[in-house]
């Protein structure tokens, strides 16, 4: 907390609930997000988002996927796309939390970091932005553990199960704890003081697609 690129920093803990078809990219059917900034000697809310995502029409919801999460096509079928939600997620994050640094913080970063990845032409800002994984945080402090899972690390650490896992925000909300929990741990054991050092640990970059990537490129000589 005395480090002043980490008090300065605005950490948004976001997860995405999807659906998965074969042989194409995964496709958000519900996203959540919460920031946290440091205040007080914690990590205190800075703001919050949640939507519902409409899937395109051709990717269907299966009895599989209402089982895992609850929301059913009827559900889903009145709420905004995925562009339209992202591009307000990425404007809200943007007017509200004023210019980066900010880090997105999230449990098993690479999916989060593909899904937004998929999305960036509608999510410029959150698609540029570093994140920090909450496994490799959990195997920085915690080695030998066994299972890195939410649910084992919860147990761990004695946060409450929500009843309603598997949503977006239920899942950010207990992130958010054990992202204090990790970080208080490391602290007390060394293993972090700076920013820098959270990044080493379990920092990544942005996912670029290959397209992505030689669009940049080709801007880049122009």
């Amino acid at each position: 907390m005395r480090d002043p690129r980490f008090t300065g920093t605005t950490f948004v803990v976001i997860d995405f609930e999807a659906l998965t078809p074969a042989g194409r990219p995964a496709e958000p059917i519900e996203v959540a997000a919460l920031a946290l900034r440091a205040q007080g000697g914690r990590l205190a809310e800075a703001g919050r988002f949640e939507s519902l995502i409409r899937p395109p029409a051709d990717v269907p919801v299966t009895a599989m996927d209402t089982g895992q999460t609850g929301l059913t096509a009827a559900m889903l079928a009145t709420a905004p796309p995925a562009a339209a939600v992202m591009a307000r997620l990425d404007a809200r994050l943007d007017a509200r939390l004023g210019a980066p640094p900010y880090r997105l913080v999230a449990h098993h970063a690479h999916t989060e970091a593909g899904l937004i990845a998929h999305q960036a032409q509608h999510c410029p800002h959150l698609a540029d932005t570093p994140l920090l994984d909450t496994i490799r945080l959990a195997k920085a402090v915690l080695p030998g553990l066994g299972s890195y899972s939410l649910d084992n690390l919860l147990s761990y650490f004695g946060i409450p199960r929500p009843v309603d896992r598997h949503r977006a925000m239920p899942d950010v909300a207990v992130t958010a704890l054990l992202l204090e929990h990790l970080l208080a741990q490391g602290c007390a054991a060394g293993r972090w003081r700076t920013l820098l050092d959270l990044d080493a640990a379990a920092g990544m970059q942005p996912k670029r697609l290959a397209r992505q990537g030689a669009q940049a490129q080709q801007s880049a000589l122009f």
